[in-house]
């Protein structure tokens, strides 16, 4: 049974989107193991609060990511 553990910092993707990330990473492996595993591929998010992810030492917040990705932050 494949498990895929995806962190993201809070607040920057949609409901929507999650739930893309968690159905091609399904994809994903689906296409390597075949079909019949696709009803026990377990997808779980974590979001991590803003600010609590650090890269270098550098904190990093949901406003950074959006700046990184060209989006005005909410």
């Amino acid at each position: 049974m494949p498990l895929i553990n995806v962190k993201l910092i809070d607040g920057v993707f949609s409901p929507a989107q999650k739930k893309q990330i968690a159905e091609k990473l399904t994809d994903a492996m689906v296409s390597i193991e075949g079909e019949a595993m696709r009803s026990v591929t377990l997808v779980i998010i974590d979001e991590v609060k803003s600010g609590d992810w650090a890269i270098g030492g550098r904190p990093l917040t949901t406003a950074d990511v959006h700046a990184l990705a060209g989006m005005k932050a909410a």
